[in-house]
């Protein structure tokens, strides 16, 4: 059984992302190194209501694991039924509850980063998943709604209340992505809990990932939109943990890894015209690489996989 307290330490993590951290992406990062996944939040109240679409959002391959499921919602009996249903379909290594999502569509629903403005109600819902699942119990939160000190109140209240773990995001709801996060912040609520605590936010290096493990004293890490573009992020953090000098990935590896996400993403939506969907992450691959703008323009209108894959041809012969 998987459990929170028996990772080496530091733990490093893949954030779950909506729209981005699905089985194909998970799958490709798990490819080239080893860090926990956290998966896209789904939607309790869909999976409870039967919603197909959403159940499957939660299959997973073996080969992703330890894969934490992250699912989000305000009322505690459904985040508990969803962890039943989800547990008893797909049984993924752990469940983390959304309470730092700052999109309008879900804190106006008392979702998301809303949870942070009525702790009862979140130390309800923690209490509940908990009771539903043998699996660990995580939340992934922020320092606040619009101040960041909210956060030294609620973590303990996390932790009175059972949670197995807690991810902090270093900004507030308010913030949303803009500023910067406050990882100082996120070690004083560190200090205040036992459980562990990962922090999250701005990590696009080894540099900063090492600085921030070092400056907040969290027992690890999670890194999402460092990612993006770049998986291989984990690999160099990997080295550098374990001492060894990081090797960034050769061009040709690069394709190589790229064409995999993009044949396995075809695959997973089960649709030609998903590659219109994969555009977001060619984006991410090829942005400030050399001789990559030229290709700007047709990477971002390519429909079909036998034309990205002459595409990419074309990118490597540049090389």
């Amino acid at each position: 059984m998987f459990s929170w307290d028996r990772l080496a330490r530091p733990v490093i993590g893949l954030a779950p992302m909506a729209d981005l951290t699905d089985s194909p992406f998970c799958r490709t990062v798990k490819d080239i190194s080893k860090p926990v996944i956290f998966r896209e939040m789904i939607s309790a109240e869909a999976v409870v209501r039967g919603n197909e679409r959403t159940r499957k959002m939660a299959a997973f391959h073996n080969d992703e694991r330890p894969i934490i499921q992250q699912i989000f919602g305000g009322d505690p009996a459904v985040l508990a039924e969803a962890a039943r249903i989800i547990e008893e379909l797909h049984a993924p290594d752990g469940f983390d509850i959304n309470m730092g999502c700052p999109a309008p569509k879900l804190t106006s629903n008392f979702n998301g980063a809303s949870l942070m403005r009525r702790p009862e109600r979140a130390m309800d819902i923690v209490r509940a998943v908990k009771r539903a699942t043998g699996r660990p119990v995580s939340v992934k939160t922020r320092l606040g709604w619009t101040d960041p000190r909210d956060i030294m109140e609620f973590a303990p209240a996390l932790e009175q209340a059972g949670v197995d773990l807690i991810s902090i995001h270093g900004r507030t709801k308010e913030q949303g992505f803009s500023g910067t996060a406050d990882w100082e912040m996120i070690g004083r609520a560190k200090s205040l809990v036992s459980v562990p605590v990962l922090g999250n936010g701005d990590v696009t290096d080894t540099g900063q990932a090492l600085d921030r493990l070092r400056s907040s004293g969290c027992d690890g890490l999670l890194i999402g939109r460092g990612a993006l573009g770049n998986p291989w992020i984990f690999r160099e953090l990997e080295a550098v943990l374990r001492g060894e000098a990081a090797s960034p990935p050769s061009w040709r590896e690069r394709l190589v890894l790229i064409r995999r996400h993009a044949h396995r993403h075809v695959e997973h939506y089960g649709d030609e015209r998903s590659v219109i969907t994969f555009r977001k992450h060619l984006v991410w691959y090829f942005k400030g690489f050399p001789g990559a703008k030229r290709h700007r323009t047709r990477l971002m209108s390519v429909s079909g996989l036998a034309e990205l894959d002459g595409l990419l041809d074309e990118i490597g012969a540049d090389r």
